[in-house]
């Protein structure tokens, strides 16, 4: 390779972590909004899950106990492992309908628990639960975002949230997505720009057009969304 050679790969790669790190590479805090969300605990309580799940019925007690075998599997694996492990097994077990079909309503946002008792989510609730399965298979909470996007599916831009996975701060995310079902970098990822992102601990403004969530009316939802999974025992 000729010197001060760079490869298009690699220009591709710096491309896509700035557009998935935020303007530039300037990732800013919207300050004074992060200290309403509560923080989740990192330890999945396994009885008081199964509890829950009891509280819906016998099959999503079933569920409940499938799910944690599965965290338990993925919590002894490397962390890129964690991540198609988890991927696979929520991309499977739930199967994609509009909230407005599953909840009577145009936006809600399920627990996992809630996913599972319905199987049936759309693609923020496929985010949600690889989320919470991830913190409690050990990925840490800060190398995890919640991503809305915009999407081009069959021509079409549309509103659309996937998982991100940072290895390192800076480094390029690897995408959990229900529309595909292998985890990819976000460098093979173009049919997806990135809005705005956010996760337990922190909310990230992105680049790209707004229509696909308001940050500010996203974070009552999250922040309403975290004392409900607590409750269930992630």
């Amino acid at each position: 390779m000729p010197a001060g050679f760079i490869s298009p790969h690699l220009l591709r790669t710096w491309a896509a972590a700035r557009r998935w790190l935020g303007a530039g590479l300037g990732v800013w805090l919207l300050t004074g909004l992060v200290s309403l969300l509560p923080a989740p605990g990192r330890a999945l309580d396994q009885a008081r899950l199964v509890e829950a799940a009891a509280k819906f019925n016998p099959r999503t007690v079933g569920e409940a106990q499938a799910l944690l075998q599965m965290i338990e599997r993925a919590g002894a694996q490397d962390e890129e492992a964690r991540l198609t492990t988890v991927n696979s097994y929520l991309n499977r077990r739930i199967e994609f309908r509009d909230d407005i079909e599953v909840w009577g309503k145009v936006d809600y946002w399920a627990s996992p628990l809630e996913a599972l008792d319905k199987g049936r989510g759309d693609c923020e609730d496929y985010a949600i639960a690889k989320y919470f399965s991830l913190i409690s298979a050990g990925v840490p909470v800060a190398k995890l975002r919640m991503v809305y996007v915009r999407a081009m599916v069959g021509g079409r831009s549309l509103a659309h949230m996937v998982l991100a996975y940072y290895a390192e701060p800076n480094a390029e995310p690897l995408i959990l997505d229900n529309l595909i079902g292998v985890v990819r970098p976000a460098s093979q990822r173009p049919d997806l720009q990135p809005v705005f992102s956010f996760n337990s601990e922190g909310l990230w403004q992105g680049v790209g057009a707004t229509s696909a969530g308001d940050p500010l009316a996203r974070l009552s939802q999250w922040r309403d969304l975290l004392a409900k999974v607590k409750a269930e025992g992630f």
